[in-house]
């Protein structure tokens, strides 16, 4: 999850951040009033829900679009029917919402099977509510989450007793240590943590790597003498990929954002990076 200068990113990243004051779901009202829209082709209704001051950025595949690039698509759908499931819901001051939605819809004159992940920001302004950032992954291969729970960075961890512990184990099975630097609050954290645990790409995981996750913290900053030792950059967000001998030589690392938008990675992506960095064969 990319953590950008724009007001609406930094508005998305506070929500994702930060504990709620209470717990918005899919039946907060202007997102009835956005789904409502989108359900009987109101273009007008849909666009006037996008703040223009600031203006609405909708992120699709690290590109940024504007209100009426969303309210296109979404009209070009023509959804015939949606259900909706939040993935998590979250309001850290009473003029902002988080949603991270994932809908299952029909679409089109032959009713096709479609889905999306919408990860919604809404901005009170005077009062009314205002979508002011979207990150839109369309149709997504890698199976999304249906929360956000587990535990996957636990605050007690110590990193360098799991680094050393997980070096150790490498040596001895001719393994390699996948190092994956994030935080419980990132929705691609937990993408990606799923598809690894998946059918597909588990059998390579489980036989080449052993694998320690490495968490920021709530502002980034947790265990950048880790980072450090594996040259890895936050710069561009998270998760960040990192991988490594038993010796703890740094092999690679993905400073470039490869695994920033994982919710638009696809399994034959995450295949062929394990493949590339597994270790040699004896």
């Amino acid at each position: 999850m990319k953590r950008a200068a724009s007001i609406a990113l930094v508005i998305m990243v506070a929500a994702a951040a930060t504990l709620a004051q209470s717990a918005p779901n899919e039946n907060f009202e202007p997102f009835q009033q956005w789904m409502g829209a989108v359900l009987t082709g109101d273009a007008a209704t849909l666009k006037s829900l996008y703040s223009t001051n600031p203006a609405a950025q909708v992120r699709v595949k690290t590109v940024m679009h504007d209100a009426d690039a969303d309210t296109s698509f979404w009209m070009g759908l023509k959804v015939r029917s949606m259900k909706v499931a939040i993935i998590r819901g979250t309001a850290p001051r009473s003029d902002v919402t988080h949603l991270i939605l994932h809908m299952d819809m029909r679409v089109g004159s032959d009713a096709h099977a479609y889905a999306v992940t919408d990860d919604q920001v809404w901005l009170k302004e005077g009062d009314d509510w205002r979508l002011v950032s979207v990150e839109r992954t369309d149709d997504p291969e890698l199976k999304q989450p249906a929360d956000m729970k587990k535990d996957i960075y636990p605050a007690d961890a110590d990193a360098h007793a799991e680094i050393r512990a997980a070096e150790e184990k490498a040596a001895k099975e001719h393994k390699r240590l996948l190092l994956v630097f994030g935080a419980n609050w990132c929705f691609d954290c937990h993408v990606l943590d799923l598809a690894l645990h998946g059918p597909e790409l588990s059998p390579t995981v489980e036989a080449n790597y052993e694998v320690v996750h490495v968490d920021i913290g709530p502002d980034g900053k947790k265990n950048g003498d880790v980072a450090k030792q594996f040259g890895v950059s936050l710069k561009k967000g998270v998760p960040v990929v990192a991988v490594a001998d038993p010796d703890g030589k740094a092999v690679v690392s993905t400073n470039n954002g490869e695994f920033e938008d994982a919710r638009q990675l696809t399994p034959k992506f995450l295949a062929e990076f394990l493949n590339q960095w597994k270790p040699e064969t004896r």
